[in-house]
């Protein structure tokens, strides 16, 4: 069983600890640390973007940089879940436009947990901006 745990130090501050028993600072004012929700996205884009290496790599294409940003409309009243998502993936290295568009795809239809959670409340699009090293390769 996995476990979590979320530990007041004041204000709107608490420290979270993961099942990996690391721990980041959430605020829920967004002074002093990302907020809950802050922190949603950044684990969609870190869920998507380590999805998106590992294929990549199986794939034998080489990628030297991923980045992925979201961009999010919330719901206006609570619970103010989010609604809309839009990923941008950058990619860098030796590596064909098909195989990110691949790589992307069965990430966000396949193998990223968060996306699949947020697919319930919210509608995720992405777009891809390849900077190749090897214009050629096909």
């Amino acid at each position: 069983m996995l476990k979590a745990t979320a530990k007041w130090t004041g204000q709107m501050q608490f420290e979270g600890t993961g099942n990996a028993g690391h721990t980041v600072l959430m605020d829920g004012e967004s002074k002093a640390g990302d907020s809950p929700m802050d922190l949603v996205l950044i684990a969609l884009c870190g869920c998507t973007a380590s999805d998106v290496v590992s294929i990549l790599q199986k794939k034998r294409e080489l990628p030297t940089a991923v980045e992925v940003s979201a961009h999010a409309e919330k719901a206006p009243e609570p619970p103010r879940v989010y609604t809309e998502i839009k990923l941008v993936y950058r990619v860098s290295g030796k590596v064909t436009r098909k195989a990110v568009e691949d790589a992307v795809r069965l990430s966000e239809e396949k193998y990223c947990s968060v996306a699949a959670m947020l697919n319930k409340t919210a509608r995720i699009t992405y777009e891809i901006h390849l900077d190749n090293d090897d214009k050629d390769k096909e």
